[in-house]
């Protein structure tokens, strides 16, 4: 196995780390299901499942990475004891970063193509505000496998080939320029934002809960997509947060880095939140948001209509860093995955990252095409598969089973006797300075915490087919 390689500054692994966690999850799947599930309620119980379900699980994933030193690959191999199976965690772990990147690639893709056509003017921009079209557009767009095809490739060769420079030549380095832009432009786009003649409707939808929502009977749908949304923002559960552990030394506190983890990552998804609604009530006043809008049709045609209409320089301009933006975000995430999967192969075989990226790109270039597939010459699914595509099922299959599922073995591991052991987990967890974990929640994480997440999987899974 290859020597381990560390960050080479906390600000790195701290961007890097939520790098992973911010991505396509904040900016492009947050707000269509906060815009589809009732706005403000939905992001207070979105919230909620932050605190109770999200920063725990995180501590459990970087307190298992950093205590064995491992990726998903062989860190309960480190930890557990003699005869026990924790080790097949390795399994789901895995299956589900791969399963995440055979759909978010695809949807990176469409980013690039979107970003590419305000960066030149393109066809795109010549349609206006027509909504119609522009959904012709967007479907014309997703009829062509080949240019999918293209567009993800793109996206895997970039991604594994920063990878495959290493932890801080590639990874660290690169991602922090990223995440750096990407603030700035959130920040710029949401102050801009601000001053549009429709911020004040869209921020009183986003920000001031209305109850209608629990009189249409409809809580039960948001509290899945609020559950769902948690886990998936902060890509808990497979593996993915605690590479980063195991990158890191034992000078601060794991606490104090779940919490910083998680609140910039819920910036950038409230951000992305202050940019959209206000935007959309500007240029649609009057209009509603519903829950059938919830598909990639209320980023990529009603936001590319609200562009065009602020006319050729400044539309172009604002759609051109609105889909950087994005691709930023994308990227952040998927050279986490990626790296992670890195050291997977790292762990497991003798091979160095340039081999082992030209295979992943070769696998994902396969395992992608369901996927990319799925929009154009195999639409027919659909109707074998409840009425989703691929793409749909894939991620409900990350969102609401693996990472949920992934998430109660880090918690009943780092807690029970049957795994590691919650003084070992707490030990762990303490060490070094920053915020100590108070008694509490580590009695709430032992007792409590698994029976909630396993309430919820299946509350998400009756729910889903309902």
């Amino acid at each position: 196995m290859q020597t381990r390689e560390k960050f080479g500054s906390r600000l790195g692994f701290l961007l890097i780390s939520a790098g992973c966690a911010i991505g396509l999850g904040n900016v492009y799947r947050f707000p269509i299901i906060t815009g589809a599930y009732g706005g403000a309620l939905f992001v207070l119980i979105y919230l909620a499942f932050l605190l109770l379900l999200g920063i725990p699980v995180m501590c459990a994933e970087l307190a298992v990475g950093r205590a064995s030193q491992r990726s998903i690959a062989t860190s309960f191999d480190t930890l557990e004891k003699p005869g026990q199976k924790w080790h097949l965690m390795k399994y789901l772990g895995i299956a589900g970063n791969y399963l995440l990147m055979m759909f978010y690639t695809v949807i990176a893709g469409w980013m690039l193509v979107y970003f590419f056509q305000y960066l030149t003017g393109g066809e795109l921009m010549q349609i206006g505000n027509n909504i119609p079209a522009l959904g012709a557009y967007f479907g014309g767009v997703l009829s062509k496998p080949w240019l999918l095809i293209g567009t993800t490739a793109a996206i895997v060769i970039v991604c594994f080939l920063v990878c495959s420079l290493g932890l801080q030549k590639g990874v660290e380095r690169i991602t922090k320029v990223m995440m750096i832009a990407l603030f700035a432009l959130i920040m710029g786009l949401a102050i801009y934002s601000f001053t549009l003649d429709g911020a004040g409707e869209g921020l009183k939808f986003y920000l001031v809960p209305s109850v209608e929502p629990i009189k249409q009977g409809r809580l039960g749908e948001i509290i899945t997509a609020a559950m769902g949304q948690a886990f998936f923002t902060l890509s808990v559960g497979i593996g993915s947060i605690a590479i980063f552990g195991s990158y890191i030394g034992r000078d601060r506190s794991l606490l104090g880095e779940a919490v910083t983890i998680t609140g910039l990552d819920t910036l950038v998804a409230i951000c992305a939140g202050l940019i959209i609604f206000p935007a959309f009530f500007t240029f649609n006043p009057g209009s509603t948001i519903e829950a059938s809008d919830a598909g990639a049709g209320f980023l990529f045609t009603t936001l590319a209509g609200i562009f065009n209409s602020m006319g050729p320089v400044v539309g172009r301009i604002i759609g051109t860093l609105f889909f950087l933006f994005l691709m930023f975000a994308a990227f952040s995430t998927v050279i986490a995955v990626f790296e992670n999967i890195m050291s997977f192969w790292l762990e497991l075989t003798n091979l160095n990252r340039t081999t082992i990226s030209l295979i992943n790109i070769g696998l994902l270039l396969v395992l992608t095409l369901p996927a990319i597939f799925g929009c154009n010459i195999w639409s027919g699914v659909k109707d074998v598969m409840f009425g989703k595509d691929f793409i749909d099922m894939e991620d409900f299959v990350v969102s609401n089973v693996l990472l949920p599922l992934g998430s109660r073995v880090y918690v009943v591991f780092c807690t029970t006797r049957f795994g590691w052991g919650r003084k070992n987990f707490t030990d762990e967890l303490n060490a070094g300075e920053g915020l100590k974990m108070p008694r509490w929640i580590t009695v709430y994480m032992t007792y409590a915490l698994p029976f909630i997440i396993l309430f919820l999987l299946g509350f998400s899974v009756v729910n889903f087919f309902r």
